[in-house]
């Protein structure tokens, strides 16, 4: 190198160093704000982009357009604006969820709501259009970025380190209940949170809106894209966050002096330029997992039935725009499209039960391969007919659903909902924002079909097509499986359901769905435009289909007329605020908004009927003083059993009538433990355990809590795998089978939490025991229905109706119905009365009578001692005595203290 040249490659390395840490310094004010609002809430807030956009537009408003000093409108929006609107967000709606008890699917799902309400609004207010005119509040040198990230990591840290607040916030994160108790307000330390993290927002939104498009949807992606430092510092580590954040900022402007030739061009400057969207991938599909509780978008309660004639009225406006012209004609061409696109929504979330935020990508790609196809540019692929290049760009995409649907198996919750928005960003940027993909791409419609209307047609033909396939995966056995997943996916593994398979195939026939949805979209409007598959609008759809019922087809074609008819009738932002407004409502109303009118309707039907006229009156006083006493107002509430058959002349186990021909087989192999250890961290809960459970014989575990009884019926059950030791079955080693292969081999179990399916009835749960373990008998589900008392009117009620004792039942009989050869029970009288416990017993004798292994695991001595054959006592991770019930109890009872 010249000596003239080193000078300038040093200041070259210099000014984009510099540039790198601006850059780094506003992702790591993010990463600083969602960290503290995690910590304090246990929300991951989508909607700090969407913050953060707000403020920037608000400071622009008011120095540009009403002329105030920069100070002012800087502490306005920064002091006043940003932490204001945090703690509205925490009063309003995050702590209503938490007080009804939702679970953190329809926090989430809240969270996105903010995030599109927020966009929307500001669409409304502001227009469209980017602005190039925000004021820039601290220089562009990144020294003065700098100083104010370390202010604010320091002071927060030695918050969190050293004063009463601090430990108040770590006591509510370790447990919210248990802070509660000790006197802590969980609320106030809730509403800190919230308003600092908004007012990280706000600030990184004035600090990035001088050099970045100021937009309603780029700015608030362009920081969600820097989620990766907080993920990178497992939502916990201030000081990760801003290292992290500073590293990539630095990486990603140093890597602009790269110049490669040739095919890797384009990619390098990809990557240059989308740096924070790598590390995004790579945080949410390969670092240890973050926020694991369940947040599945599942119904709480059973599905809410589609209105009478809601069908037809839905056909007939479907077919409505037939008579239409001009732009109402072109515009209505947009719905069924859309339709198809949020039915793969439907099947993905609604029915599976797994959060997808790109399903924009899939529906983006299906259109970008449909052109290709078409224009004769697809690698390896000859030109093609649109119809034909529609047809295969479906085939091709749907493999493709494998990019979100392979985290899926290992992943739920928050890591899946960060996982499937990080595939969405990634092939947003990767691919549809590059010109080597898009540039100089028509698309054009299928002979025969080039008018709007002609168009139209085909349309409905395609998305009857859609709705078919959809009806097929809601319906049946796959159905019933996947309704399974969504409700209960531990239940459903050890019903026999292949759950990471079942979820590849939600996952790829939603991409499938998406890809024919975009393909047709794309068509329609005669271009492919990326900005119509950008991973905000994928969170919109996301957010209309939960809200509109996400198990039901009805409401995705309904939202899909929603979001194109509002926006096309009125001005941009409608559909995206009204949507958000119904996403926040969420955690109120999970049904949707026909659940809502519901509940309204007959909360005023019951007003209604309680209302006495005039003359009503007059005959009720003159009843009370011919018989001296008020008749009663109505007929006598039913009670639980006769309104559930529980103890009606059908019920078999409540009579103490159980069958002799219990569905089991004659023989059964021993399920055997072979030296099992099994360890969490440094904790031994497992040690050298050795057990046999025998045919026709029950064996139970009892012990203190702690003694390592759940830990070895997971790994029994398949749902734990010991660090050492064999579990086999017969002669049959099952060490490494999961639980649904188990439950195929003829291992069925039972859960201490109950483990039933509430969307579906008592004899669809009982079926989808018989399916998955592929019992060709027609009669296995009549039979244990019979068996447990349940083959009365209860049969046909939704399982979310019923009390604890029946579901008990509900939950042995789909157990039953597979034929089991082996039978573990967890707490099986846990919530059970006097009665029942004597009905449970009395079907669990018939069981090992006929054959079967039992295993009980149980804290009722009683139940233990009139119900056991073998009884093994459990401490510290072994077991210390085994032997016949009435001699290992006595013992513990004599050695019990006084």
């Amino acid at each position: 190198m010249s000596p003239l040249m080193s000078p300038l490659a040093s200041s070259l390395t210099y000014d984009l160093t510099l540039a790198g840490l601006s850059i780094g310094g506003a992702a790591a004010l993010t990463g600083i704000g969602l960290i503290v609002t995690y910590r304090a809430t246990g929300v991951l807030n989508f909607a700090h982009g969407a913050i953060a956009m707000v403020c920037a537009y608000v400071l622009r408003q008011c120095v540009v357009e009403w002329g105030w000093p920069l100070w002012a409108g800087a502490a306005v929006t920064l002091l006043v604006l940003a932490p204001g609107l945090g703690m509205a967000l925490e009063r309003f709606v995050f702590r209503p969820l938490s007080v009804l008890g939702s679970d953190p699917a329809q926090t989430l799902v809240a969270s996105i709501g903010v995030f599109v309400l927020l966009v929307g609004g500001a669409t409304l207010v502001w227009g469209q259009g980017a602005r190039d005119d925000a004021p820039e509040p601290v220089s562009a040198e990144p020294w003065g970025q700098l100083a104010v990230v370390a202010v604010l990591a320091v002071g927060v840290a030695a918050v969190i380190r050293w004063t009463r607040f601090g430990r108040e916030l770590r006591a509510v994160v370790d447990d919210r209940q248990l802070a509660v108790l000790g006197g802590i307000d969980a609320d106030r330390v809730a509403a800190a949170g919230w308003a600092f993290g908004s007012f990280t927002a706000g600030l990184t939104g004035v600090l990035l809106a001088p050099y970045v498009r100021l937009d309603p949807y780029g700015l608030p992606l362009l920081v969600m894209e820097v989620v990766a430092v907080a993920v990178a510092a497992r939502m916990r580590s201030l000081t990760v966050a801003v290292l992290v954040a500073l590293g990539i900022g630095v990486a990603q402007s140093q890597l602009t002096r790269l110049h490669p030739s040739g095919w890797g061009e384009p990619l390098l400057q990809a990557v240059g330029a989308n740096l924070f969207v790598v590390a995004l991938l790579v945080a949410a599909l390969v670092l240890p997992r973050i926020g694991t509780r369940d947040a599945l978008p599942r119904t709480a309660t059973a599905r809410v039935p589609t209105p009478p004639g809601a069908w037809i009225v839905a056909v007939v406006l479907f077919l409505l725009p037939l008579g239409f012209a001009g732009s109402d004609l072109h515009t209505s061409v947009q719905v069924p499209a859309l339709g198809v696109v949020l039915l793969s929504l439907v099947v993905v979330t609604g029915r599976g039960g797994q959060i997808s935020l790109g399903q924009a990508a899939y529906a983006g790609l299906g259109a970008l391969f449909t052109a290709l196809l078409a224009a004769g540019r697809f690698p390896g692929l000859p030109h093609l007919p649109e119809l034909a290049a529609l047809a295969v760009a479906v085939v091709l995409v749907a493999p493709l659903g494998l990019l979100t649907g392979w985290p899926a198996i290992s992943r739920q919750g928050l890591a899946l909902a960060l996982a499937t928005f990080a595939v969405g960003v990634g092939v947003s940027r990767f691919v549809f924002a590059q010109p080597y993909a898009v540039s100089g791409l028509s698309l054009g419609r299928p002979a025969g079909f080039e008018g709007d209307r002609a168009y139209y047609v085909l349309e409905l033909v395609l998305l009857a097509a859609a709705l078919l396939t959809t009806w097929a995966l809601r319906r049946g056995r796959t159905g019933r499986a996947l309704a399974a997943m969504r409700d209960h996916e531990a239940g459903a593994s050890a019903a026999g359901v292949r759950v990471p398979s079942l979820k590849l195939l939600a996952f790829v026939s939603g991409a499938a769905l998406a890809a024919l949805g975009g393909g047709m979209l794309g068509m329609g409007l005669r271009a492919f435009d990326p900005g119509a598959f950008d991973p905000v609008r994928g969170l919109l759809w996301f957010a209309a289909v939960v809200v509109l019922g996400a198990d039901s087809t009805l409401g995705a074609l309904a939202a899909a007329a929603l979001l194109v008819g509002l926006d096309a009738g009125a001005r941009g932002g409608v559909a995206a605020a009204l949507i958000g407004v119904l996403a926040v409502l969420v955690g109120r109303f999970p049904g949707g908004p026909y659940e809502a009118l519901r509940r309204a309707a007959g909360y005023l039907r019951l007003r209604r009927r309680a209302a006495l006229t005039p003359l009503g009156a007059r005959v009720r006083g003159t009843l009370r003083a011919a018989d001296g006493a008020e008749p009663p107002q109505g007929p006598p509430a039913p009670d639980d059993e006769s309104r559930t058959g529980g103890a009606g002349e059908n019920s078999n186990a409540a009579e103490g009538r159980v069958p002799t021909h219990a569905p089991a087989p004659a023989s059964a192999p021993t399920l055997t433990a072979r030296h099992l250890q099994a360890r969490y961290d440094d904790f031994t809960a497992l040690d050298d355990v050795d057990l046999n459970v025998p045919p026709g014989q029950v064996t139970a575990i009892v012990g203190p809590n702690g003694a390592g009884k759940s830990t070895l019926f997971h790994c029994l059950a398949g749902t734990h795998r010991p660090s050492r030791g064999q579990v086999l079955l017969g002669g049959r080693d099952i060490t490494r089978l999961p639980a649904h292969a188990r439950t195929r081999l003829g291992i069925a179990r039972t859960f201490q939490q109950l483990a039933v399916f509430p969307s579906l009835t008592v004899t669809e749960n009982v079926r989808v025991g018989a399916e998955q373990g592929h019992v060709t008998d027609p009669s296995a589900v009549e039979r244990a229905l019979r068996l447990l008392g349940l083959d009365g009117p209860v049969r046909a009620l939704p399982a979310a109706d019923l009390p604890t004792g029946t579901l008990r039942r509900v939950e042995l009989a789909r157990a039953l119905a597979g034929g089991p050869r082996v039978l573990l029970l967890d707490e099986p009288a846990a919530g059970l009365d006097t009665a029942e416990v004597a009905a449970l017993t009395r079907v669990l004798r018939a069981l090992a009578a006929d054959g079967t292994a039992l295993l009980v695991v149980e804290h009722d001595l009683d139940l233990v001692a009139d119900l056991a054959d073998v009884v093994h006592v459990m401490a510290v991770g072994r077991i210390i005595a085994s032997g016949p019930p009435d001699r290992v109890l006595d013992a513990l009872a004599r050695e019990a203290p006084a």
